[in-house]
């Protein structure tokens, strides 16, 4: 009589499957309110301690101060003032900067600050793209469009900026050659793109220097590399916009054909992170 067992199945080589798994979401990004408005170009980043925004802020419809509240991409609905995050128009002006004033929002010494040549104005929240230090004069830019200004302010893709120097010297060929070549200064190398020779006195000169990045008090430290000290400094262009006729102090949108200028010398956006 036949078994009706049947023969033990043949070993075999092949690996054995496991079952797939479902491939985990993707988590949206998450960010602190304070830089979703920073980034959107409504504030200050960490938020002025005025407040987040220049207006109330909700998260979907609820009334939020915290500076680290979690924003989730896509999730979340923000408003300022009513108004929806990216709904603000875009501006961009510039100022001629009297000597004196701090570029920043507050000094925790009480220092005058450049937005005091804007009170009264009804202005949104604008931040200074780069800056110019206290001793300093002349062409400041601000935005509210924080990729417009990381454009201009990156040492790789912003335009080079030209500033005339008052100096207690006066400086031969030699020297201006030397400043365009640099020098070692506190574990950074400073140099002069172009430095051109623009008027002389008995014992002063006005130059007129060209940096492709500004680091800080770049040309100060610069020229006292070679004993050169500064008398006055005023940045009178940045890339093809010029300062021109605007007087100390004031203030002027830009129009069409200068923001086309500048986006000429500045190279492709920023991407956002």
């Amino acid at each position: 009589m036949r078994s009706s067992r049947r023969p033990p199945a043949a070993p075999t080589d092949r690996p054995r499957r496991e079952p797939r798994r479902a491939a985990a979401p993707v988590a949206a990004p998450r960010h602190g309110l304070a830089r979703v408005l920073s980034k959107a170009g409504v504030c200050s980043r960490p938020a002025p301690p005025r407040g987040l925004a220049p207006g109330p802020v909700t998260v979907d419809g609820r009334t939020i101060n915290n500076p680290e509240f979690p924003i989730v991409d896509g999730r979340h609905q923000v408003k300022v003032d009513g108004q929806p995050l990216g709904s603000a128009r875009r501006i961009h002006l510039m100022l001629n900067k009297p000597r004196g004033l701090v570029t920043t929002v507050q000094d925790e010494r009480g220092r005058d600050t450049v937005y005091r040549c804007f009170d009264g104005a009804g202005l949104p929240w604008l931040a200074p793209v780069g800056r110019l230090d206290k001793a300093s004069e002349g062409l400041l830019l601000f935005s509210n469009d924080p990729q417009w200004a990381a454009r201009l302010t990156d040492p790789a893709t912003g335009p080079d900026k030209t500033y005339h120097v008052q100096v207690d010297a006066i400086p031969d060929d030699a020297q201006l050659a030397a400043l365009c070549a640099g020098v070692e200064d506190a574990g950074e190398f400073l140099r002069a793109r172009r430095v051109t020779l623009l008027r002389s006195g008995d014992k002063t000169a006005w130059l007129e220097v060209v940096l492709e990045e500004g680091r800080n008090r770049h040309i100060r430290r610069l020229l006292a590399a070679f004993d050169i000290a500064v008398l006055r400094l005023v940045r009178v262009g940045i890339g093809q916009l010029a300062l021109g006729a605007l007087a100390k102090g004031a203030w002027r949108e830009l129009q069409p054909h200068e923001l086309e200028l500048l986006d000429a010398t500045a190279g492709p956006a920023v991407a956002d992170t």
